[in-house]
């Protein structure tokens, strides 16, 4: 669906934009918006795309060339933690220490891929009984899944229960038969409403209705907007957002290396020069280390695909 692939293009800019701490430190406020919604967006999408209905095989492979990069990366940010300036970094690097971060608390942004991961298990497992008992219904399998969720994330806290929350949302549209854009509609209605909700600091809070009300409005400004932008446009953004997975595993890579340009643009008071700039390094970044992965043949035993690196078809 090109909208979804357009969704996760805005959601990716935005989470790029805002991992550069020079950007985030200036702009606190939009920062808080910005997180308000755009991790709530991608975690309903991912609810909404995972296929469910794969035999088990295919499933568990699947979640396993998600957990390769996710251990590759994760492991690589947790030892690079303890001995560079990272926000909520370690103290001490030791076994221990390694193997929680690494299977149960995540550090840094990789704990997405860990939510994914646990998510899905437990979707699975959920849809995969009700297919050997009394919980054929779909109602009643939310239900368990919901209460799966509560276990998982209030009991074990493996992983935000707002997170689930959402995820599961997602999951529920999918199993509900609605196609994702008949429950959320492009309008620039939502727009003035959307900047109303924004105003008020107490809103900024995804695990409330207003913070539900904030997602629901910026997905339909970003359904608004893909339908309004000519095709010439929209196609950079389609391109993008079928390269998220991409981009999400090697971005803070490439923005703790842009750190290194901020003294470049201190001529600048708004930030705007060095965020543009920035966006266009850690973006072709990404894409041009998943091409060389590609081309050199070693996509296959990180991705597990020959070729991960997706283009537009010629019609586009």
């Amino acid at each position: 669906m090109d909208e979804l692939d357009f969704l996760k293009c805005v959601f990716i800019v935005l989470m790029v934009a805002f991992h550069l701490i020079y950007i985030g430190d200036r702009y606190p406020y939009a920062k808080q918006l910005v997180y308000t919604f755009h991790i709530p967006a991608f975690l309903l999408i991912s609810g909404y795309l995972v296929n469910l209905a794969k035999p088990v095989r295919e499933f568990l492979r699947t979640c396993w060339w998600i957990f390769v990069p996710y251990v590759l990366m994760e492991s690589g940010y947790v030892v690079m933690s303890a001995f560079l300036p990272v926000r909520d970094g370690i103290d001490t690097l030791d076994v221990p220490t390694f193997m929680n971060k690494l299977f149960l608390h995540p550090l840094g942004p990789y704990w997405y891929l860990h939510t994914l991961m646990l998510g899905s298990l437990c979707a699975y497992g959920v849809k995969w009984a009700g297919r050997y008992s009394c919980l054929s219904d779909t109602y009643r399998q939310l239900l368990l899944l919901s209460a799966v969720f509560a276990l998982v994330s209030v009991v074990f806290h493996l992983a935000a229960p707002s997170s689930l929350f959402y995820y599961g949302g997602g999951i529920a549209l999918r199993w509900s038969g609605l196609r994702f854009t008949d429950f959320f509609r492009g309008s620039w209605w939502s727009l003035p409403v959307l900047a109303l909700l924004a105003v008020c600091p107490a809103h900024l809070d995804r695990f409330t209705l207003a913070g539900v009300a904030i997602t629901y409005l910026a997905i339909s400004v970003g359904l608004a907007l893909f339908s309004s932008l000519p095709k010439k446009i929209s196609r950079y953004g389609l391109l993008i957002g079928r390269n998220t997975f991409v981009i999400f595993v090697f971005s803070p890579i490439f923005t703790l290396l842009s750190r290194g340009m901020v003294p470049w643009f201190r001529f600048e008071p708004t930030g705007m020069l060095f965020l543009a700039v920035a966006l266009c390094f850690v973006l072709t970044g990404c894409l041009g280390m998943a091409g060389w992965m590609d081309k050199c043949h070693v996509s296959r035993y990180f991705w597990g695909k020959a070729r991960m690196l997706q283009g537009l078809s010629e019609t586009e």
